[in-house]
C-alpha cells in the first residue's frame, strides 16, 4: 500500500492524479481501505474527462464497494451503501450507470428504491432492470413488476424476461430467446 504524507481522502484523490503511475497505481489500489469517504470523491473522478483518471477512479471506487463488501463489515457496507445512493441520484450517466451495479453487489433493501428510479431512465433502464433482477431484496421483485405496469411497450419484454427469472409468471410478453429470428424449413427425410 502506498500513501503520501498526506493520508487523507484529498491526499489520496492527489495522488490517483499523479502522473507518476507508480503512486497513482498504488493509490486507486489502497482506495478500498478508505471506505464510504471516499465514494464521493472517487465517484467525481469517474466523471473525468480523463478516460484514464476516470477509469482510475471507478477502479478505485469498486475496490471500496468489494471492501465493504465483506461479510465482517456489516457497518462499513451501509455507510458505503449510503454514499452510492447519493452518488446515484446526483451524478452523470456513466457514472450512475456503475453505481447501479455497484448497489447490486453491495445494497440492502435501501438502494432498491433509488435503483427502481432509474428504469424511467431511456438511457439507464437496461442497467436498472439487471441490477434489480439480480438484487436479493424482495423490494426488487415488486419494483419491477410496477414498472412492467407503467413501462412503453418496447421495455415491457425485458421486464417480463427479468420477472421471469426472479419466478414471476408473466402473459402476453414470451421470452424474445424462444422466438425465432429466421425462417426455416425443414426438408423431411428421403
Amino acid at each position: 500500500m502506498y500513501f503520501s504524507n498526506d493520508p487523507s481522502i484529498q491526499g489520496l484523490i492527489e495522488l490517483i492524479k499523479s502522473p507518476d503511475e507508480a503512486a497513482s497505481g498504488a493509490a486507486w489500489q489502497s482506495a478500498g481501505n478508505y471506505g464510504a469517504a471516499a465514494v464521493q470523491p472517487l465517484a467525481a473522478l469517474m466523471a473525468d474527462a480523463d478516460f484514464e483518471l476516470a477509469r482510475k477512479g471507478k477502479r478505485g471506487l469498486y475496490l471500496v464497494v468489494r471492501h465493504a463488501g465483506h461479510p465482517a463489515s456489516a457497518k462499513e457496507r451501509r455507510a458505503v451503501e449510503s454514499e452510492l445512493i447519493v452518488v446515484l441520484g446526483s451524478s452523470p450517466a456513466h457514472v450512475r450507470r456503475e453505481v447501479v451495479w455497484m448497489l447490486s453487489e453491495i445494497g440492502s433493501a435501501r438502494a432498491v428504491g433509488p435503483m427502481a428510479a432509474l428504469l424511467t431512465d431511456q438511457a439507464l433502464r437496461e442497467d436498472a432492470r439487471c441490477a434489480l433482477t439480480r438484487h436479493p431484496a424482495p423490494g426488487a421483485v415488486k419494483a419491477l413488476k410496477s414498472a412492467f405496469a407503467t413501462a412503453p411497450e418496447d421495455f415491457k419484454p425485458a421486464l417480463a424476461e427479468s420477472l421471469r427469472a426472479r419466478g414471476v409468471m408473466v402473459e402476453g410478453y414470451p421470452s424474445r430467446k424462444l422466438v425465432p429470428t429466421a425462417q426455416t424449413t425443414v426438408v423431411p427425410a428421403q
